[in-house]
């Protein structure tokens, strides 16, 4: 089933209409929308000019002056500088693949954080305990192998080593 694109209207008085639930909404609830994956456009009430991207870029406003900042006054500089420069339209998809490739592998660290972590701390326990036993079985095979060849051997017929006389 294909996805429709949900339409939220931003009034003069700058209040945000949800049409699909026929409420107005917050900046915070805009916000959810993003973090559950909804695609949704935020258009003008009165022209229907799209502006979606001024409202993300409002929350994200918001949200670098609470808590930690993730876009420090250098970083946010080094963009504002390739506003106008000749590389501005490579700038964008550069920023967003490799925004997916952090994405990518944050994924692949949690996937394998999670299959170790998703035991109980017993059976991470029980399951290195069974490890050193196996690895303890064979260094004592080893051994028992080791002490069989030496007994299997009669005495004074085993290798001895170079031999030196003493003057």
């Amino acid at each position: 089933m294909a996805q429709t694109t949900r339409i939220i209207k931003k009034y003069p008085n700058r209040r945000l209409y949800d049409t699909e639930i026929s409420s107005y909404i917050t900046l915070e609830e805009v916000r959810q929308l993003v973090l559950d994956g909804e695609t949704f456009e935020v258009r003008d009430a009165k022209s229907g000019e799209d502006l979606t991207r001024s409202v993300l870029l409002q929350i994200i406003s918001e949200h670098e002056e609470k808590g930690q900042p993730m876009l420090s006054p250098q970083l946010l500089s080094q963009i504002i500088r390739f506003y106008g420069d000749s590389l501005q339209g490579f700038m964008g998809p550069y920023l967003e693949r490799s925004l997916q490739v952090f994405l990518d592998q944050q994924q692949q660290f949690r996937t394998q954080l999670n299959s170790m972590m998703g035991q109980t701390p017993w059976a991470l326990l029980n399951e290195l305990t069974e490890r050193n036993l196996d690895a303890w079985k064979n260094m004592q095979r080893g051994f028992m192998d080791a002490a069989a060849t030496q007994t299997a051997t009669p005495p004074g017929t085993a290798s001895r080593g170079p031999t030196t006389k003493k003057p």
